[in-house]
């Protein structure tokens, strides 16, 4: 009898691998889309300092370029001091009295990296901006240097950037497993712990129960009550 089994046939099991391969070449194509995000802009205080940060994975390059205006005198030339730090405060970039500039530097270290910029001693310039863009990973990549290189272009380009893309996202799931093991031997750790702790206060409570009971006794006893 052939209740109950259940066949697939090649065909749609080929359109389901078809499918599964646009839904991941969709997802490449997005993720390279919202790479290509244009600079953000941010107000600058006039005394203090402003910062952003980002959480990179290790080994990941890093590409910022940053440059500072006057709202309202564009001809203005105002200067700016930059600092990006790593996740354990080690400068990895220090620039002073610059009107635009550029970091790129690759991580050695997980975590958030920190990038603060103030204006270099300029009163009364309330309204100046700073454009940052800020580029990690396959964002931060020379395309046009790599086109040449290898000389390739058209959809052998486009798919060199997808493939790229698909290393990102492989990479980034690598990490986000990496976190996510990392976290659970932390908890179990704690768990662990607070287990331990319970058992100890429960056993200190029994012995001072056992021995409150006993110096009742001696007393009561030592009283002629009992």
């Amino acid at each position: 009898m052939a209740e109950g089994l259940l066949i697939i046939s090649p065909r749609r099991s080929r359109r389901g691998n078809e499918m599964i391969l646009s839904l991941q070449i969709a997802a490449a194509v997005m993720l390279l889309s919202a790479a290509r995000i244009d600079a953000i802009w941010f107000s600058m205080p006039d005394s203090g300092t402003k910062c952003m940060s980002e959480e990179i994975q290790a080994h990941t390059v890093v590409v910022g370029d940053y440059q500072v205006i006057h709202n309202d005198h564009p001809d203005r030339n105002l200067t700016v001091s930059a600092k990006v730090t790593s996740p354990y405060g080690t400068n990895v970039y220090h620039q002073e009295n610059v009107t635009s500039g550029q970091f790129a530097f690759t991580t050695t270290d997980s975590g958030s990296y920190l990038a603060c910029f103030w204006l270099d001693g300029h009163p009364g310039s309330v309204g100046a901006s700073l454009s940052l863009d800020w580029k990690t990973g396959i964002a931060a990549k020379d395309w046009e240097s790599l086109a040449k290189k290898e000389n390739i272009e058209g959809i052998e380009l486009e798919l060199t950037k997808l493939e790229g893309v698909v290393e990102a996202i492989h990479d980034n799931l690598s990490y986000l497993k990496k976190m996510e093991a990392d976290m659970r031997e932390v908890s179990e750790r704690t768990n662990a712990r607070v287990a331990w702790f319970s058992i100890l206060s429960l056993g200190l409570c029994i012995s001072v129960s056992v021995l409150q009971l006993w110096h009742l006794k001696y007393f009561f006893q030592k009283k002629k009550l009992i």
